[in-house]
């Protein structure tokens, strides 16, 4: 059985048994996480045998780049990671020289995080075959691709405005 038919027969499934319950938001989620998990595929060989996981590598690329220093707290943020997960992966970075960590003067509770020479040439190494792996997999979009980026953009942000909405922001 195809993947996409266990996600048909499971829909239906919980529709049969749950008539009045709107089981349509499964057909966007089980999309999304399918994509997901076929670009985690794509990128498992860039990572096998690496000095860094797809996750460090997660953190690590907003920093290449930036033009400040940044927290924990921010970059949890920007990625819409969990807090808790964002500062364990950077501990066990900071420990291997990825990056790090000065004191903040703003907050003297939080540090501002950079990345190290060691992280500058891990991610300039890495994240072009990441790149590659991913641009492999969209190749087959052709001239669709823009149309497709269109949708993803209009569902990303719509989901965002109806969260912040949810949340009272």
């Amino acid at each position: 059985m195809t993947d996409s038919s266990l996600r048909t027969r499971t829909l239906a499934r919980w529709a049969e048994h749950n008539p009045d319950l709107d089981t349509s938001p499964m057909e966007v989620v089980a999309q999304v996480k399918r994509i997901a998990a076929l670009l985690e595929l794509a990128a498992e060989n860039v990572y096998t045998g690496a000095a860094l996981t797809a996750a460090e590598m997660e953190l690590l690329v907003p920093l290449r780049y930036a033009e400040t220093s940044v927290t924990a707290i921010r970059l949890a943020e920007l990625l819409g990671m969990s807090r808790a997960g964002v500062s364990k992966t950077l501990a066990k970075l900071q420990t291997r020289g990825m990056i790090s960590r000065t004191p903040n003067p703003d907050d003297r509770r939080s540090a501002l995080i950079t990345l190290s020479n060691k992280g500058i040439h891990a991610v300039d190494d890495m994240f072009p075959r990441e790149l590659e792996a991913h641009g492999a997999l969209l190749a087959g979009l052709g001239r669709q691709r823009q149309n497709v980026l269109d949708a993803l953009s209009q569902l990303a942000q719509t989901m965002e405005s109806q969260l912040q909405r949810s949340r009272g922001d």
